[in-house]
This record gives structure tokens, C-alpha cells and sequence, in this order.
């Protein structure tokens, strides 16, 4: 019987037949793939033909898509729907994939036969997107070690085996402490709580197998539990376990293993030449340079600093008012600034919340993008991996585009967080293929499910990246979507949360889960008047995690890396009732793969370019305008990494942007 994953999927739109694939199905799987995948690049290697961009580069584009299939299945339900067996297997993949690429970076012969294509690039005639295919190509050889020889390049295989171990169990361990840990409230514990977070608490205590509600250490439900709870004391016991995940001792430690992991990338770097892991990494990016990112994540810090220790010594008065004497901390704050919100901007986040439901809030992000981009959305009746999940086809002027996967709900068998990921990406070589694009969030079940305004704007964010993934029109894979510039990559994303703001869109969807009624205007003026409250506790907790990131990655990588998260946070000033959005035991960004280490500040990055970008819309004809939308998708979004990221934005914005307009638009300018 053929393996569903290596078979052709005679489903719809080639959609991944999640029915009928088993666990059972991986293993035998991937060892197929692989061996297939090792035949086409010997084949590659050793082909007796001289080298060219066709018979090398394009060979190397079109090789692998059994591995591809499998993989992409594979991973979207071990990040998204994970189990002991899924977690076992991707122990076990994690070191053999490592191994399986060391072995084509390391294969002396494919990269002499790149090298002869790039030395005689000038005389190749090839188009701008085969150009810079070529240059990727032979730039990710480089620095994965192609040009090593003896015992560097065997140092180097064992580096990357071990650090695709490290960044698994690291993942693993995270997942575990949050899963594993919960509070029991009984009826006394529920003072002060809105009816929203007592269901989800009723509802995560089901999920546990719990008598009554519980606290989980998923953010849709702790961080509401810490803005509404009367109870200092269970906000104090709920903080520390969230904040100690990843560092309670034991076999879920994180600790060792970002040490572990920072030694061996400092190392890496090394054998390529480089004076630091962020020298070797920043190469590629807009930045270029570790000096680059500092400048601009202290250019920001400053004014976001003042904020907060402004914010603090109000925060502490309203502590002060209800009898609670000495220090304000970390498990205060976002009780008192609710307060504080609820009396400056008169709003209550109870009242607030039903105006938020889900499913508008997904029709008002396909909205946007019909209104935007012209593009339309379908549900689908098709198997998927979980009964959460739900899929769209997506059509511009009756043609097919791509298929829309989300993916809302937290469970206790995903990873914390938000993501997005295309099970298959955009491309016209070696045949034309339509992505099949996933939003994977984590928020509160209920019925109906209702968000924050902050989850809106995490599921208008995740949007924007698949709108990247979806309007891609390139011809090669490599360079779809958002395979772009780590500091890149954010644009879509965070200026597509610009739409969420207008009051057009509000005024359309945001309306009452029971009564159905639109959000009174008074309100909505309300929620835009209090889109940049708190922002220098948000900025804080945010630059301070991209520091340490930096810092961890520029130099000598520290022995105890706890001992230098402290060292660096001290040295800025960090206000001691705010603690970094992501203490180095969970930071995932960073440690449970090399994407956003050295990288955590392209969020910033990016944000400066989308704060600029979305200034450009309104200087034109508002937020809706033909005229932008269309060179946003011509320059940006169709382009993916076809181009230099500098050029791609230059393209749409006759300019590079400066930070003024992040600092206008997180309410920091002087």
C-alpha cells in the first residue's frame, strides 16, 4: 500500500489528505524522501555536463519535493497539534535532517559546480530573479560551510547536528512546563473576573480534567487572569510560573541548553571567519551590522523608558489607593494599567470584548484584503488536521489563488504563540503551483470565541504574512513569499494591523456577540484614542528582549547566560516591575532554532518601514487607496526575495524610511 504522504494527493487544490495520513506514515516516509532526495543531488553532483544556471541551480530548485510534502505535513501538526509520538519522531528527524543538509552543503562536488555557474554569472544572461537566485544559492553554500575543508567541515556537521537537537528539546521543554502546569480557582478566586475569562477558565479546567475553572500558562487566558483578578496573591503565584517556565530544574531546563546553544553558534561563526555570531548572522540583513541594531533599538528606548517610569509612579499611586504599600510588580502592573485604562479612556475591557468576536474579526481581515487586493474567500468542506481547523479558497476574479488555512484555538498540544507557514509556497517552476497558506493562533475557545483587541491584531498580523505567502508571483520557490530578510519579513505583517485601526472597518465589523449591533461610535473613538496606551511597557518589555538577544549573539557567548541577561538589563535601566517579554528560558524566537537569533529586533526593524509605509496610503487616498494597494502587492508583496529587500521598499516608497514615524505611531515622539 502507498504511503498517503509520498502518494499524488487527488484532493482538493492538492491539499494535504490529513485523513488519511497516520503517525505510523512519518518515519517510513521520511526515509524515502530522503533517499530520493540524496539521488537527485548526486545526480546534480556528478553529472558529466558542464556546469550551468539550468542543469545545477534549477536542478538544485526542483530537487526535494517528496521531502517537501512529507515535511510540511509533518511539522504543521507537531507545531500545531502535537502528541508523545510527534514529539518522539521530531527528536529523531531533527539531528537526521540537520545531517541530510550538512551532507549537500559539504558535497564538494555540487559546490564546485555552483561556484563555476557564479564565476561566470556576468556571461549567463540571466533574468533579475535567476540572478538572484544564483547569488542565494551560492551565498547559503558559503555560509553553511561549503568552502571548509578536513576537520572544519566535520566540526561544522557536528555543530549543526547538535544544535537542531538543542533547538527541538528546547521547544519540547517549553511546551511541557505549559502544559503541564495549572492553578485551581475555586468560586472566592473569581473576584474581579468579567464573565469572558471565568468561561475560558471553566472551559481550560474541562480541557485539564479539572472540578472547576483553572489558570493555564496559555497567554489568552493568563494574561486577562492578571489584568482583571482582585486577588494579588494568585496574581503573584500565576506570574511566577509563567515566568519560570523553562527554569523550574529538572529534564524541562532550559537554561543549559541556551548556554550549549550560544557557545556553538559563537563557535560557527567562527569557522566561517566571523568576529561574532551577530556579524556572521546580520550579513544578510537590512541592518548588516550588530552597531546598526543597537543604534536603533537604543534610539527608541530612551523615549520608551521615560514613558513607563512615568507609567510606573501613576501605577503605583492607584496601588497605593488600595491600601497595597512598598513596590509595584511585575504581577501589578497590567491589573492597576487596566484600571488606569478603564478610568482615563472609560473603557471596560468586559464591555469591550463582545464587539470582538472571531469570526467577524476573520471576515473583516478577508474584507480588507478584497477591498485591498480584490481577492475573495470560500470556505472549504476538506479534511484537515484537527476539528478546529477551518479552510477558505481564495479567487481573484474567478481564478484560483491560494488555500487559506486557520487554525484559532488554544490547546494544550500547541506550541504558545502565533504563526504562519505555507504548506506549500507559490511557485511557476519546475511547474506552476498555488500555496496552501496556515494562520496557527492561540486564542480562547468559547461560543462564540471573543478576542481581545490585541488578539484582533495578532489575527490581522498572521493575515498579513499569509497575504505575502498568497499574492507571491515568482518563478522559484526559494524566493516566495516570505522567504525575505528576517528584518524583512515583519513589513506585511505589521502593516496590515493598520487596517484593524480604521474606523471603517470597525464601524462594519465589530459587532455585538448577543445584540448584533455595531459598535457605538462613542466606543469605537474610545479604542482608537486608547490604541497606543501602555505603549512604554510594551516597547520596554519588547526592547529588552531583542538586547539580550543581541548581546547573547555579539561576542564571546556568555557561560551563564542568565547571569548576562541580568547584566545587560541592568545596564539600561530595566524598570523592575516590567520583565522581558521573553526571558531566555522561553525564548523561542531565539533558541528553539537559528530564525530570530541575533534577529528578535526585526520586528522593530520592520516596524519602522510599515509605520512609513502605511503614512503613505494616508498621504494618498486613505487606507484603501487603489493606487498604494497596487504597488504595495507590485513591489512588496508579489516580489518575495526576488529582489533586495532596500530596493523592493525604495520601489514602493521612492525612499528608505527614518524612525520618526514608529515613534509617532507607538505615541513616544517628544
Amino acid at each position: 500500500m502507498t504511503n498517503p504522504l509520498l502518494a499524488e494527493w487527488d484532493t482538493p487544490f492538492g491539499i494535504a489528505p490529513f485523513d488519511r495520513i497516520s503517525d505510523d506514515g512519518f518515519a517510513p516516509a521520511l526515509q524515502e524522501a530522503l533517499a530520493a532526495h540524496r539521488a537527485e543531488i548526486d545526480a546534480i553532483a556528478s553529472n558529466s555536463d558542464a556546469p550551468t544556471f539550468a542543469n545545477t541551480v534549477e536542478a538544485l530548485e526542483a530537487s526535494g519535493q517528496a521531502l517537501d510534502k512529507v515535511l510540511s505535513v509533518f511539522f504543521t501538526v507537531a507545531g500545531a497539534d502535537s502528541n508523545p509520538a510527534r514529539e518522539a519522531l521530531q527528536r529523531d528527524f531533527s539531528p537526521e535532517l540537520a545531517a541530510h543538509q550538512s551532507a549537500i552543503s559539504g558535497n564538494e562536488a555540487l559546490f564546485a559546480r555552483i561556484a563555476a555557474v557564479w564565476e561566470a554569472r556576468d556571461a549567463l544572461d540571466l533574468t533579475e530573479e535567476q540572478a538572484r537566485v544564483l547569488m542565494l544559492s551560492h551565498r547559503g553554500f558559503v555560509r553553511a560551510g561549503a568552502a571548509l575543508a578536513g576537520g572544519a567541515a566535520k566540526r561544522m556537521k557536528e555543530i549543526k547536528a547538535r544544535l537542531a537537537v538543542l533547538g527541538t528539546q528546547f521547544t519540547q521543554n517549553l511546551l511541557a512546563d505549559e502544559r503541564a502546569w495549572f492553578m485551581p480557582l475555586e468560586e472566592g478566586d473569581l473576584t474581579g473576573l468579567p464573565d469572558f475569562v471565568i468561561d475560558t477558565a471553566r472551559a481550560a479546567g474541562a480541557e485539564k480534567g479539572a472540578d472547576g475553572p483553572v489558570v493555564t500558562l496559555s497567554r489568552s487566558l493568563i494574561v486577562p487572569f492578571l489584568q482583571f483578578s482582585d486577588r494579588r496573591d494568585l496574581r503573584e503565584k500565576a506570574f511566577r510560573a509563567w515566568e519560570a517556565r523553562g527554569a523550574n530544574g529538572g529534564e524541562t531546563d532550559n537554561r543549559a541548553i541556551a548556554a550549549e546553544t550560544l557557545a556553538l553558534r559563537e563557535e560557527r561563526a567562527a569557522l566561517l571567519g566571523y568576529d561574532s555570531f551577530a556579524a556572521y548572522k546580520l550579513e544578510t540583513e537590512m541592518a548588516k551590522t550588530p552597531a546598526a541594531v543597537r543604534d536603533l533599538l537604543m534610539s527608541v528606548w530612551k523615549p520608551a523608558k521615560a514613558q513607563a517610569d512615568a507609567d510606573a509612579q501613576v501605577l503605583t499611586a492607584l496601588m497605593q489607593d488600595d491600601g497595597v504599600n512598598g513596590l509595584l510588580k511585575p504581577w501589578d502592573w497590567r491589573y492597576y494599567a487596566e484600571k488606569r485604562r478603564a478610568a482615563e479612556h472609560d473603557l471596560d475591557e468586559a464591555a469591550l470584548k463582545p464587539y470582538f468576536q472571531l469570526d467577524r474579526m476573520i471576515d473583516a481581515s478577508f474584507d480588507c484584503a478584497n477591498r485591498l487586493f480584490g481577492l475573495e474567500f470560500a470556505p472549504l468542506d476538506v479534511p484537515l488536521y484537527h476539528p478546529d481547523c477551518r479552510a477558505w479558497e481564495v479567487t481573484r476574479e474567478g481564478k484560483h489563488v491560494a488555500v487559506f488555512i486557520g487554525d484559532y484555538f488554544a490547546r494544550g498540544s500547541k506550541r504558545s504563540g502565533a504563526w504562519c507557514s505555507a504548506m506549500r509556497a507559490q511557485a511557476k517552476f519546475p511547474q506552476a503551483q498555488a500555496p496552501v497558506v496556515i494562520n496557527v493562533c492561540n486564542f480562547a475557545k468559547g461560543d462564540p470565541a471573543l478576542l481581545s483587541y490585541d488578539d484582533a491584531r495578532t489575527l490581522f498580523h498572521e493575515f498579513g504574512h499569509a497575504l505575502h505567502q498568497m499574492l507571491s508571483d515568482v518563478t522559484y520557490e526559494s524566493v516566495s513569499g516570505t522567504s525575505v530578510a528576517r528584518d524583512f519579513v515583519e513589513l506585511p505583517s505589521q502593516l496590515y494591523e493598520h487596517w484593524l485601526d480604521q474606523p471603517e472597518v470597525l464601524e462594519k465589523f465589530a459587532t455585538h456577540a448577543r445584540t448584533g449591533e455595531a459598535m457605538p461610535r462613542e466606543m469605537l473613538e474610545k479604542v482608537l484614542a486608547a490604541a497606543t496606551f501602555d505603549m512604554g511597557f510594551q516597547t520596554v518589555e519588547y526592547i529588552a528582549s531583542a538586547l539580550v538577544d543581541l548581546e547573547f549573539h555579539d561576542g564571546a557567548a556568555p557561560a551563564d547566560p542568565m547571569a548576562r541577561q541580568a547584566e545587560v538589563l541592568s545596564s539600561i535601566g530595566m524598570p523592575q516591575a516590567i520583565r522581558m517579554r521573553h526571558a531566555t528560558p522561553q525564548f523561542a524566537h531565539v533558541f528553539a532554532g537559528d530564525g530570530y537569533s541575533s534577529a528578535y529586533y526585526s520586528y522593530m526593524w520592520s516596524e519602522v518601514m510599515d509605520a512609513d509605509a502605511f503614512a503613505a496610503f494616508e498621504e494618498a487616498g486613505g487606507a484603501f487607496d487603489a493606487e498604494r494597494a497596487e504597488a504595495l502587492e507590485t513591489h512588496i508583496l508579489s516580489t518575495g526575495g526576488s529582489r533586495d529587500p532596500a530596493e523592493l521598499y525604495t520601489a514602493f516608497r521612492g525612499r528608505l524610511p527614518g524612525v520618526e514615524a514608529l515613534l509617532k505611531g507607538r505615541g513616544l515622539a517628544a
